[in-house]
């Protein structure tokens, strides 16, 4: 049996950025400091984080005793972030660089004129954020349905784990409809990397394993990708998850991960798999 491991498997740069950022404060040993949602998309690394200290918190009036508030890779909305200022607390801000360029031309294209629409899942964080930026006419598309009524001038702004062939068909569809078209195209490279090395690989195996978050949009997409190129794929967040039914008539397995995945679990499935294959 055969393993390939994708090399753009595992941690972006954001991630990586943001987990250094909380496990060092943790080293410090620091009292009353939280996270505000899940740092990222994976809840292993979310745990690890717990247990020295580092605790996810969904709202600023969740917790009594809050000094400091990490911000997580995605962002947060704008006003949050000013009322977490507004009550004294000290923020660390560990939103992905890409994410707060994104933030940056949402905020621009909305003082320029443009309607703002962002690329993306409604419900994300990193969207939310985007929308507090974007102004009160912006709207989210997500490329699978029928564009909404726009206006004459639009400004396109995308959540950076989207594919690009999505921004394609939403910029496809918005010549249709509007006269000036301002587009920034603010999907993160490691993504468009990831997507590429994960396609070509899944063109060549027997199976595919997909390690990640199952709430990380990037692994999802990766997932999808592999699932449409008729390619038995499986989407899990630890190695205990395999199956040797999976294995069984396999001559060659591809193991790719999504951005929030940290390398030792990465690790541990192809451990596993090397164990069930002899």
């Amino acid at each position: 049996m055969k393993i390939l491991v994708a090399k753009t498997a595992g941690f972006c740069f954001g991630v990586k950025r943001a987990i250094d950022i909380a496990f060092q404060i943790a080293r410090e040993k620091r009292k009353e400091v939280y996270t505000f949602g899940p740092i990222i998309h994976n809840p292993q690394v979310v745990e690890r984080l717990r247990k020295k200290g580092i605790v996810p918190i969904d709202s600023i009036d969740e917790k009594k005793d809050i000094k400091a508030l990490i911000i997580r890779t995605h962002g947060i909305p704008l006003k949050i972030s000013q009322e977490i200022l507004s009550r004294g607390y000290e923020m660390i801000d560990a939103t992905c660089p890409f994410v707060k360029k994104a933030q940056h031309y949402a905020k621009l294209l909305n003082k320029e004129g443009y309607q703002v629409v962002i690329l993306g899942e409604k419900n994300h964080p990193e969207v939310q954020s985007l929308m507090s930026y974007a102004g009160s006419d912006a709207v989210v598309v997500n490329g699978a349905t029928p564009l909404p009524k726009l206006k004459r001038k639009i400004g396109i702004v995308v959540q950076t784990t989207q594919p690009l062939e999505v921004l394609k068909n939403v910029l496809s569809g918005t010549l249709k409809l509007a006269k000036e078209i301002k587009v920034y195209n603010t999907i993160c490279n490691s993504t468009a990397l990831r997507l590429n090395e994960t396609e070509r690989m899944a063109r060549k195996v027997d199976v595919m394993v997909v390690v990640g978050g199952k709430n990380s949009a990037n692994t999802t997409q990766l997932t999808r990708l592999c699932e449409a190129l008729a390619v038995p794929t499986y989407h899990i967040e630890t190695a205990s998850e395999i199956r040797k039914a999976w294995l069984r008539k396999a001559n060659t397995i591809g193991i790719t991960a999504g951005a929030s995945t940290p390398a030792w679990i990465i690790t541990d499935v192809e451990k596993r798999m090397r164990d069930i294959g002899g």
